[in-house]
């Protein structure tokens, strides 16, 4: 059982990390501004979807490939890169649209899931940065450490979450002036064009 004094500390330091910018804060913002909130949930969903991959990951010791292996380090970073590069394409490409129909609307929200669940994935820092940020709040005389880990890994999901699902409901208040407005959705596509250029730069040229 982790003490209390450390799982808060834990709490503390897992919601200011989520709140720092970054590549999947960023994302829900620009996707909640563009399309609403529920569209940033459905990506938030897809990014936590993610962190329970690194989690497992970490918890397991298959992150520390990623740490120890240039080639597997620079495999991952260079296909989120690449995806993230798709991305900014379609930022850059999209036209102004009207409100969408149940069906596509649907679609919309699980390619989004995906979306986040892919972006977050592919990101190897995100594995690595759990790898060296979970064990520091781990002490084998508690019991098992992979089980701490694992169970710091759903808190800090769960900050996660409430995080960016914060992030949606302010942001998504832009979305009903940017849906009546061809040029604020263009505006936002480009600025969201330029966020995915930015750090699919910033990943590819990134080291272990």
């Amino acid at each position: 059982m982790i003490p209390f004094d450390i799982l808060l500390t834990f709490v503390g330091a897992a919601t200011l990390l989520a709140w720092v910018p970054g590549p999947d804060n960023l994302f829900v913002l620009t996707q909640s501004a563009l399309s609403g909130r529920m569209v940033g949930v459905y990506v938030t969903l897809g990014l936590c979807v993610g962190l329970v991959v690194h989690t497992i990951a970490v918890s397991l010791g298959v992150a520390a490939i990623f740490q120890t292996s240039q080639t597997a380090f620079d495999a991952l970073k260079f296909v989120g890169a690449a995806y993230l590069l798709y991305l900014a394409y379609s930022a850059f490409t999209a036209k102004p649209d009207e409100l969408e129909a149940t069906k596509e609307r649907a679609q919309s929200l699980r390619q989004m899931f995906a979306r986040g669940v892919v972006m977050n994935v592919t990101n190897p820092k995100v594995a690595i940065f759990f790898l060296a940020f979970l064990p520091q709040f781990t002490a084998p005389e508690r019991g098992s450490v992979v089980l701490q880990m694992l169970m710091l890994g759903g808190v800090f999901i769960l900050c996660a979450f409430a995080s960016f699902a914060l992030i949606s409901v302010l942001a998504g208040s832009l979305s009903r002036w940017l849906r009546q407005s061809s040029k604020g959705q263009l505006w936002l596509n480009r600025v969201a064009g330029i966020v995915f250029v930015g750090l699919a730069v910033k990943l590819a040229t990134s080291h272990r």
